[in-house]
């Protein structure tokens, strides 16, 4: 069913629900969906609507211009969204497939509503796994000693294929921060750790050193600061002193991908929030 998405963060204050229902009430509007969370610590309210598209009289263009006022008076940020219209993704990979082929697997069988633009690495390895999906394939090595002609070259790759995400799937690079800025809360990566622990390389050595018991991945936005960006999925699964290193990430590669496909999946479904560096994901 084709629907649209009206996500909404504002101010909380009384009758924002009221205001908004009453508003889809009066053009029809059939509510499929309907999430709200009230943040009592930053006093801030969360929304997130789908409601069937056939049973409004306009489109996108014209809902904007009706809701407006609404928008303005409630000092919302907002957007709404067609689910008709996919989203373009960009995945980015080096060496290690499993998160690539995961999602590339997720998206063959239909469970990723979107359209997969390219796929850009620093390695040529996946090319022929890639390529068997009929999905264009950019190799853009990286000179450890001079890195920006080819982050010049993976923006103008993302800017060329007009990326509504970018999705790193285990490319172990460290973006620049002019990419991370201009694509803030569109870069999406997977860190094979329970952040906030075990940040940067071989978390699962330092877990293993530590003695965890759980070890986890973690799927967050990218920002300029190395592993901190904000939230969307973790999960873990626990591990015993009898576990060797390599038995460790073995696990935690099985993580990994689950916990890149949920957050993708949230992120195209128009379910995750930013407010500051955390998350509401309904």
């Amino acid at each position: 069913m084709r629907t649209f998405r009206l996500v909404i963060a504002c101010p909380d204050r009384v009758g924002i629900v009221a205001k908004v229902s009453n508003f889809l009430a009066s053009y029809n509007g059939w509510i499929t969906e309907a999430s709200h969370h009230s943040d009592n610590l930053s006093g801030w309210f969360f929304m997130r609507h789908e409601i069937r598209a056939d049973s409004l009289p306009f489109g996108l263009d014209a809902f904007r211009e009706a809701f407006a006022p609404i928008a303005e008076e409630f000092s919302m940020t907002w957007r709404i969204t067609d689910t008709e219209q996919k989203k373009r993704v960009v995945l980015m990979a080096s060496r290690e497939s499993h998160c690539l082929a995961d999602l590339l697997h997720r998206w063959h069988s239909d469970e990723l509503d979107c359209q997969i633009a390219c796929v850009i690495s620093n390695h040529d390895d996946l090319r022929s796994m890639v390529e068997w999906h009929g999905i264009p394939y950019y190799h853009v090595p990286v000179n450890p000693q001079d890195k920006e002609p080819a982050f010049a070259e993976v923006s103008r790759l993302v800017k060329h294929h007009a990326a509504d995400v970018v999705v790193l799937a285990r490319y172990m690079q460290i973006l620049p921060p002019e990419l991370c800025r201009e694509y803030a809360h569109k870069v999406i990566n997977i860190h094979h750790s329970f952040l906030p622990s075990f940040v940067g390389a071989k978390p699962y050595h330092q877990a293993s050193l530590r003695g965890v018991k759980l070890i986890g991945a973690t799927c967050h936005y990218v920002t300029e600061e190395l592993d901190a960006g904000p939230i969307i999925e973790q999960d873990v699964v626990r591990v015993s002193h009898s576990d060797s290193i390599e038995d460790m990430v073995r696990f935690g590669r099985d993580v990994e991908k689950m916990v890149l496909a949920r957050g993708l999946r949230y992120h195209l479904e128009d379910r995750v929030l930013v407010h500051g560096n955390k998350t509401v994901v309904f």
